[in-house]
């Protein structure tokens, strides 16, 4: 059984040339690659319409006492333990994959599992539920990688990894906005029915559209087709799992996956326990909440969409310099957020969320796999997207328990027996991550690629 799986999954053999027409050849090519970049955009964004749906339905779960604060942290803690367990696991293997079939398939099964959720089997049967929703929400980013690599040539590849990157955000955005409005309008469990089915939906669209590697269809390799030297050449000599070992073995990317895990833990903060926050600290509906975090998401595209370009136009696409001017900022801006006095949040909401969410997408996409991809061998992408997911989910895990305990520890009750939260202790763990992160990501300053 678990050869059939395997021989499912597995990417084709490559074939000859299916033309001597250079012409054919191009516009075959740039046909699937269109086709291939539009899917893991678009479809990735859909992993995040099931997966932030969560951050909405928080508030009308506590507040309705079908949970606290210390059992949400707990499924928090188990989503991004099976995530990172997960992305580091299936991004090696996606080295191997066949991405056209494996990266719907994980959010086929995510999409099944959140439908699931709305018909509240109890705390236990939801931890279980929600982890295995980790377990396949991480087919997601490492496979995209992995197909924007087999797609696209090394000067091109950090602009259009910023591209892509902005799915998170989109799919973010929409989920806090559509969500929010369906959990007021009906119920919570509306808050799981309605992107689950949505996600199915997606999942299918993407195995239409999706393509395995250029070669599998008698296609030039990217690098041919940009006119550069392949750097896959240097490692001919090597096994995939031979280059997959160079990148367990490399400090950089132990480095890199230490700095993007405190910033994972300052990004799951805020998407995690932002509603809470700005209806528990700032007297914000939920609606409204989520349209601050709206705003964070928006910023994000901007981010996200323009790191590579900056990069590549400004820095001689180099990432050490950007990536240290938007690390501090991130960390500032997380401070006039949860810092900022009450009677300042018609100005300073909005506007720390919009430098937070622009510095957000560009670091998550320098830290949270565009570095370690530079520094790796390209025939080992995969690889290092799991060892950076790995890191980076871990801290997300970690913060999702230490976040609970600190928010359930300070809670209290009023006079009319009405339950309130205190982040005072969160918020200081929140940003001297931030802090954390940006000083780490100083240490591998003049690190390069080996290739």
């Amino acid at each position: 059984m678990f050869k059939a799986i395997a021989n499912f999954f597995r990417t084709g053999e490559d074939r000859p040339p299916m033309s001597d027409d250079p012409n054919v050849l191009a516009s075959e090519f740039k046909r699937r690659r269109w086709s291939v970049f539009l899917s893991i955009t678009l479809g990735y964004a859909f992993f995040y319409v099931c997966r932030l749906n969560w951050s909405v339905v928080k508030k009308p779960l506590m507040d309705n006492g079908v949970l606290d604060a210390s059992q949400i942290g707990t499924m928090g803690m188990i989503f991004f333990f099976t995530y990172a367990i997960g992305k580091f696991l299936n991004s090696f293997i996606a080295d191997r994959c066949n991405i056209k079939k494996f990266l719907p398939f994980g959010l086929f099964m995510a999409s099944i599992l959140t439908i699931v959720m709305g018909f509240h089997p109890g705390f236990s049967a939801m931890c279980v539920l929600w982890g295995l929703i980790g377990w396949f929400q991480s087919y997601g980013a490492g496979p995209c990688i992995v197909s924007l690599n087999q797609w696209f040539a090394g000067k091109e590849r950090a602009t259009f990894y910023g591209i892509w990157f902005t799915s998170h955000n989109i799919g973010a955005g929409v989920t806090y906005l559509v969500t929010a409005a369906l959990v007021m309008k009906y119920s919570w469990t509306a808050g799981f029915f309605v992107p689950g089915i949505i996600c199915l939906v997606a999942s299918m669209l993407m195995y239409k559209f999706m393509s395995d590697r250029p070669q599998v269809y008698g296609l030039p390799t990217p690098f041919a087709m940009a006119g550069e030297s392949d750097p896959t050449k240097t490692t001919a000599d090597r096994s995939v799992w031979q280059l997959q070992l160079e990148v367990i073995k490399n400090p950089a990317v132990w480095i890199l996956g230490l700095s993007s895990a405190c910033c994972y833990i300052t990004r799951y903060a805020v998407e995690s326990w932002g509603i809470i926050f700005l209806t528990e600290a700032k007297a914000y509906t939920i609606l409204g909440a989520s349209g601050i975090l709206t705003i964070m998401q928006i910023a994000g595209i901007f981010g996200a969409f323009s790191c590579g370009l900056v990069a590549d136009k400004f820095f001689n696409h180099r990432l050490n310099i950007p990536c240290l001017i938007f690390g501090v900022l991130y960390a500032a801006a997380t401070a006039l957020f949860v810092w900022a006095p009450a009677e300042w949040s018609s100005w300073a909401d909005p506007l720390s969320m919009c430098v937070y969410g622009f510095t957000m997408g560009a670091l998550v996409c320098y830290l949270g796999g565009l570095m370690a991809v530079t520094v790796c061998p390209k025939r080992a992408t995969g690889a290092a997207m799991g060892m950076i997911g790995l890191f980076s989910y871990a801290g997300a895990s970690l913060q999702e328990k230490i976040s609970g305990h600190f928010i359930n520890a300070g809670k209290w009750v009023d006079a009319a027996g009405v339950t309130h939260y205190n982040f005072g202790e969160a918020t200081y763990f929140w940003v001297g991550a931030a802090v954390v992160s940006f000083i780490l990501a100083t240490f591998v300053w003049n690190v390069k690629a080996k290739e």
